[in-house]
C-alpha cells in the first residue's frame, strides 16, 4: 500500500473508483442525515415537491404541502418514509418519494501526519480507510509503515482531529500500510463521524562510512544491516562487510557494536561501515 498511496497513478484511481462504485446505492441508506447536509428528493409526477432541500438547525427540512419533516439522525430510507405518510395523509395517492443526498456537509473524518493534503474528509455515506487515505492524495517520503485510527469518546462535540490523549479518544485501529494492501478491501474498517487517521512520520536510521550513498533512510520493521547498506546503494570499492558496527544510544550513552549483516537495526541507529584491509 505504502507505493500505491505514495505514486498513485492510474491502477490506484482506478482501485478508488471501483471501492466508491461498490459502496455507492446501499451504503448511503445506512448514512446517518446531520444538519447541512442538503437533500435531493424527488417526488415522481410532483415538480413543485421535487429539489433539493438544506437540514437545518432544528434537525428537519421543510416542503410544500407537509411543513417539517425531521431529517437529522435519519437514515435516507426513513426520511423517504415519512414523506411518504405525510404526502399519503390526504394529499397525494401512493406517492413515490426517492432521496439522495446532494452534499454531504454534516458529517467527516480527519486525516493527518504524513500525507500530501492532510484535513477533512467529508463522510459521504460508508468511508474505507483506503477510501480516506486515496481522497488525501498520497503519503509523503517521510510516512512510516503504521497507521492508526482514534475513534473520540461517543456524544464529543468534534471540532478537530482526535489525538489519542484526548478525554474518552481510543485508538481502535493500528494497521501496518503493507499488509493493508496485501490483505485487500476486506481489511478496510468503515470510518465514522469524528474518527481521524494519523500517519506518523517514519523512524529513521543512518548509514555511513565506505557505502556509495551515505545518508538517513526510513527505518523498517525487522531491518537488517544488510538491508540498511543495500538501502545506501552498497559498499563502495573501500569497503568491507566483515566491518561493520553499529553506534546506538542506550539509556542515554552511546554505544559502539559490532555487527554482522543479519543483526537487526534499531530506530535511531547509526550503521558504519569501515575500510577493508588490502
Amino acid at each position: 500500500m505504502r507505493t500505491t498511496f505514495r505514486r498513485l497513478g492510474a491502477a490506484g484511481l482506478a482501485v478508488a473508483i471501483a471501492l466508491a462504485a461498490a459502496v455507492s446505492a446501499e451504503a448511503r441508506q445506512g448514512y446517518l442525515i446531520g444538519q447541512g447536509d442538503i437533500l435531493k428528493i424527488a417526488v415522481w409526477s410532483q415538480p413543485e415537491l421535487t429539489g433539493e432541500y438544506t437540514v437545518d438547525v432544528a434537525g428537519g427540512i421543510t416542503m410544500p404541502l407537509i411543513g417539517a419533516v425531521k431529517a437529522e439522525g435519519q437514515t435516507i430510507a426513513q426520511v423517504e418514509e415519512a414523506i411518504r405518510v405525510k404526502l399519503a395523509d390526504g394529499y397525494l395517492v401512493n406517492p413515490q418519494v426517492t432521496i439522495d443526498v446532494a452534499q454531504f456537509k454534516s458529517q467527516r473524518v480527519f486525516v493527518v501526519g504524513e500525507v500530501k493534503a492532510p484535513g477533512v474528509v467529508p463522510l459521504s455515506g460508508a468511508l474505507s480507510l483506503v477510501e480516506a487515505l486515496t481522497r488525501v492524495g498520497s503519503l509523503t517520503e517521510f510516512a512510516g509503515g503504521d497507521l492508526v485510527v482514534i475513534r473520540p469518546a461517543d456524544g464529543k462535540d468534534i471540532t478537530g482531529p482526535v489525538l489519542s490523549g484526548d478525554p474518552g479518544a481510543r485508538e481502535i485501529l493500528r494497521v501496518d500500510i503493507q499488509q493493508l494492501q496485501s490483505r485487500g478491501p476486506t481489511s478496510n474498517i468503515d470510518l465514522r463521524d469524528g474518527d481521524t487517521v494519523v500517519v506518523p512520520r517514519a523512524e529513521m536510521i543512518f548509514v555511513n562510512g565506505q557505502v556509495n550513498a551515505p545518508g538517513r533512510y526510513t527505518y523498517e520493521r525487522d531491518m537488517t544491516i544488510l538491508m540498511a547498506i543495500s538501502k545506501a546503494n552498497g559498499v563502495n570499492d573501500l569497503g568491507s562487510t566483515k566491518r561493520v558496527k553499529i553506534i546506538r544510544i542506550v539509556d542515554g550513552k552511546r554505544v559502539e557494536l559490532k555487527a554482522e549483516l543479519g543483526d537487526k537495526v534499531l530506530p535511531g541507529d547509526s550503521v558504519q561501515v569501515g575500510n577493508r584491509w588490502f
